[in-house]
C-alpha cells in the first residue's frame, strides 16, 4: 500500500488520525507532499512511517527546507511518482512537471483541496490536508495493488475512511 500526505501544519506533531493514522503505520511507502511546517511535525509523520518521501513545501520551516528537497521522484510498485508541493502553471504546469520526469502520477499540494485530474501526461493528485482543510474536505490518499497486478487503486479519503473519489492508474514501469 501506498499512503499520500499532503499539508500536515503543525508546530508539534503529525496530526494524523483515524484511517490517516492507521494508513501511514501500514503503508509500504508514504508521500507527503510537504507543509509540514515544522521539523517537530516531520519527525513525527516520520516516526509513524516505514518509509517516508518527502518534499518541503512553502510554509516549511528552514530546518524543514534544509532537510527536504522541493521536488523528487519516487518509485513504488511499478508507479513514478513525480513530487512536489506546488508548481506555477496550474494543471498544464503541473503535466508538464510530471512529463520532464516520465511519471505516472504526479502528487502535489498547497491547495489543501483534494483533487484527482487525469491528463495526457499523468495523473495529477493532491491528496488534500488532513489535519487543516481550509473549507475543503479533509482528505488523504491511498493505493493498492489490484489482485491482477496490472492496476493500482486508488481512493482519496477523509481521516475517519469516507471514501471521497476513487481512480485506477495502469502500471507501466517494470518491477
Amino acid at each position: 500500500m501506498i499512503a499520500i500526505f499532503s499539508d500536515t501544519h503543525s508546530g508539534d506533531g503529525h496530526q494524523l488520525e483515524g484511517e490517516a493514522l492507521t494508513a501511514a503505520r501500514e503503508a509500504d511507502t508514504v508521500i507527503h507532499a510537504g507543509d509540514f511546517t515544522s521539523e517537530a511535525a516531520l519527525e513525527a509523520v516520520q516516526s509513524e512511517c516505514d518509509l517516508l518521501y518527502a518534499v518541503h513545501g512553502n510554509a516549511d520551516s528552514a530546518a524543514v527546507r534544509e532537510r527536504l528537497p522541493t521536488a523528487r521522484v519516487v518509485e513504488a510498485d511499478g508507479v513514478r511518482f513525480a513530487v512536489t508541493h506546488r508548481r506555477d502553471g496550474g494543471e498544464t504546469g503541473l503535466a508538464m512537471f510530471g512529463r520532464s520526469r516520465d511519471a505516472d502520477v504526479v502528487v502535489f499540494g498547497h491547495s489543501h483541496r483534494p483533487t484527482v485530474v487525469e491528463t495526457e501526461d499523468a495523473l495529477l493528485l493532491n491528496p488534500g490536508s488532513h489535519a487543516d482543510p481550509r473549507g475543503n474536505r479533509p482528505g488523504f490518499a491511498v493505493l493498492e495493488e489490484r489482485a491482477d497486478g496490472t492496476a493500482l487503486e486508488g481512493e482519496i479519503h477523509d481521516p475517519n475512511g469516507t471514501v471521497l473519489e476513487s481512480f485506477e492508474l495502469e502500471v507501466r514501469h517494470e518491477r
